[in-house]
């Protein structure tokens, strides 16, 4: 398997760091790698109650990292947000047995589960993340997981959103998942494809 050397924050070859950032680097290997799937759950998808944006593409996507973390006998983990209707993991992407299901009531899927305790008990130092909502539960995730000390690499094209309204004014799904994107991308995460991630993983 190919080893992958992460450097947090995105730094550039060459570049200056702030005193107060150390740069940190992790080999991306087998054992200290972990896929997180955020809510994808039915009340998402069209006949739920609140469908996203393409939804069934973004899930396709998670479906083929999915297969590649089990070909390779790598860590899965499954967050889903507690809701009385729909609340069941896609049949595209849903658990099975020997992997982490991790339910929760808050955006931030560290919040009130044994998510850092899972990932320290198992000598993880690098995330893989996609799911749903792009701008709400995998931007908390991400974050958080920065913040823990983690490497992140969050999948664009396996994860989606929804129209915004603020005021008077819309701004479309599309806006709202590249923006958020931009926001992490360097100081949070790494952001790739599902197949960039794929092929670079080999």
């Amino acid at each position: 398997m190919k080893r992958i050397v992460l450097i947090s924050f995105g730094i550039l070859l060459g570049a200056v760091l702030p005193q107060n950032v150390i740069a940190q680097e992790s080999t991306m290997e087998k054992d200290n790698t972990a896929l997180i799937i955020i809510d994808i759950q039915n009340f998402y998808f069209p006949e739920g109650s609140l469908p996203l944006f393409e939804p069934e593409k973004a899930a396709e996507k998670t479906a083929l990292l999915l297969a590649s973390f089990r070909d390779n006998e790598m860590k899965v983990i499954h967050v889903r947000h507690n809701a009385k209707l729909g609340s069941e993991i896609h049949d595209l992407v849903a658990p099975i047995n020997g992997e982490k299901v991790i339910s929760k009531d808050k955006a931030n899927s560290f919040v009130g589960t044994d998510l850092l305790d899972y990932l320290k008990g198992n000598k993880i130092e690098n995330l893989v993340i996609c799911g749903m909502q792009t701008h709400m539960c995998l931007e908390a995730a991400a974050r958080a997981a920065s913040d823990y000390g983690f490497n992140c690499t969050v999948i664009e094209d396996a994860c989606t959103t929804r129209d915004l309204k603020f005021g008077n004014t819309i701004v479309n799904a599309k806006d709202v998942h590249y923006s958020t994107l931009s926001t992490l991308k360097g100081t949070y995460a790494e952001i790739k494809t599902t197949e960039e991630f794929i092929q670079s993983f080999k």
